[in-house]
């Protein structure tokens, strides 16, 4: 498995045995489903804003909106752990369609929670939320290869990112709109039916299911009698589950990949953190036009990036590899520190439409990477990687916080991100050393060298 998890980028993005029919149509469905995806993202985004200011309007107190934010990564870093012995006992399709309605039906109890069971209401949000939005994203994201062959798995990618950033822009840019024309019952209902669109897009999809579930059997499975690479039998029906986290952990650049996403995760705590308090030194009147528009340039900038991934890959049939994600981290890590240098704002839309492209980047190299995995190891790794990043960014939500008390913005963003500059700066340093000890051709023999002579 080494060489296969390694080196699976220098593979191409092609597969010269496809079904274009069956391709054509795998891709339609995939285009149903990103689109469900899209409209229950809008509602998520929406929610974002819209539950922060009804937890703080029902409590009267900021300290609850910290702890509704810890709640809810809290479910998110428990559910990433059960992710991997989850898709290995059910389909991804059936985990999609009722993390979806899940959600759908908290915010329906929250809707219709009396005066005194809304505190409970709103935590009881907080949990599935959490717990069921990274369910459905290791899901889907374990699943693109069985969906749409592997072959096509970072076009796939990109189309997803493409629509949970132009989801972004619309839920931040309509809910101020929303709550203050319609209130936040309302907004709650709009969030309710987003995750039916996205429940209705899962249901029909004409796919057994897209994961491994109880009957599927991994990858790595055919000739080698139910053996993996290295010899080790797989998951099966998922009861050597944690055999299986801990294999994915240890899979040859994995770890050191995750752990580049747990520092990744720490330095997005601290942009987003030290966002609201840099725009309101910039304009305390207007506290929200610099945080607004920043976050559409910056999904700009993801979008665009997108449709240049998707033109490299059509054009090389390759997908961008581990080492965009290095290269993709240094940039945006270093386009997210020059944010809160002071300079002019032209300056500052450049720089914030770069961050975007980066994060765009990143997270296509990232997850086509993770999808190179075998069938049993890739739902766990999916699982590990989610609880690593809520890990880091709680952690560092936490820390930032604390620090932007006694220190400027700059100051606490530049030292966030700088740990993720320096561990990127590792992983690229030991992906290039691999890459160029593989291009090595082994020496020749002494007969292979007299004949040369000869």
């Amino acid at each position: 498995m080494t060489q296969d998890v390694e080196h699976a980028d220098d593979r191409p993005d092609r597969a010269p045995d496809i079904d274009p029919a069956g391709t054509a149509r795998g891709e339609r469905r995939y285009r149903f489903l990103v689109a469900g995806y899209a409209f229950s993202s809008y509602g998520t985004f929406l929610n974002m804003v819209a539950l922060n200011l009804f937890v703080y309007e029902t409590t009267g107190r900021a300290l609850a909106m910290g702890l509704f934010m810890a709640v809810r990564l809290g479910s998110g870093f428990l559910a990433g752990l059960a992710a991997g012995g989850l898709l290995a006992r059910f389909t991804a399709k059936s985990l999609m369609l009722w993390t979806n309605v899940a959600q759908a039906t908290v915010m329906l109890l929250l809707v219709f929670a009396p005066e005194g069971m809304r505190t409970a209401a709103l935590m009881a949000v907080s949990v599935v939320v959490g717990a069921c939005g990274t369910l459905f994203m290791v899901s889907l994201r374990s699943s693109i290869p069985e969906m749409v062959g592997g072959e096509r798995r970072s076009w796939a990618n990109s189309l997803s990112i493409t629509g949970r950033s132009l989801a972004m822009v619309a839920g931040f840019a309509s809910a101020g709109v929303v709550v203050s024309l319609v209130g936040y019952t309302a907004a709650f209902v709009v969030d309710m039916a987003t995750f039916v669109v996205c429940a209705v897009t899962v249901a029909l999809l004409p796919i057994a299911g897209g994961g491994r579930g109880k009957d599927a059997r991994p990858e790595s499975e055919g000739d080698s009698g139910g053996r993996t690479q290295k010899g080790e039998r797989g998951t099966g029906t998922g009861r050597r589950m944690p055999g299986a986290f801990l294999r994915s952990a240890a899979a040859p650049g994995l770890g050191l990949m995750v752990v580049l996403r747990g520092a990744d995760a720490f330095g997005s705590s601290s942009h987003n953190a030290a966002l609201p308090v840099y725009s309101a030194g910039l304009d305390a009147s207007h506290p929200a036009v610099f945080v607004s528009a920043f976050w559409c340039l910056w999904a700009l900038g993801n979008v665009v990036a997108q449709q240049l991934i998707q033109r490299y890959i059509k054009h090389t049939g390759r997908s961008v590899g581990a080492p965009g994600f290095g290269y993709g981290t240094c940039l945006m890590s270093g386009a997210f520190i020059l944010a809160f240098a002071g300079f002019p704002s032209a300056a500052t839309a450049v720089i914030a439409l770069a961050a975007g492209a980066a994060d765009g980047l990143t997270e296509v190299s990232y997850t086509s990477h993770l999808q190179t995995l075998p069938t049993d190891l890739r739902g766990h790794a999916f699982g590990l990687s989610a609880t690593v990043e809520n890990l880091g960014f709680g952690v560092g939500m936490v820390l930032v916080a604390a620090a932007l008390d006694g220190h400027r913005p700059l100051t606490v963003v530049a030292w966030s991100h700088g740990v993720a500059i320096v561990i990127a700066v590792v992983f690229l340093i030991r992906v290039t050393g691999s890459r160029r000890r593989d291009r090595v051709p082994a020496p020749r023999s002494g007969a292979d060298r007299g004949e040369q002579v000869r």
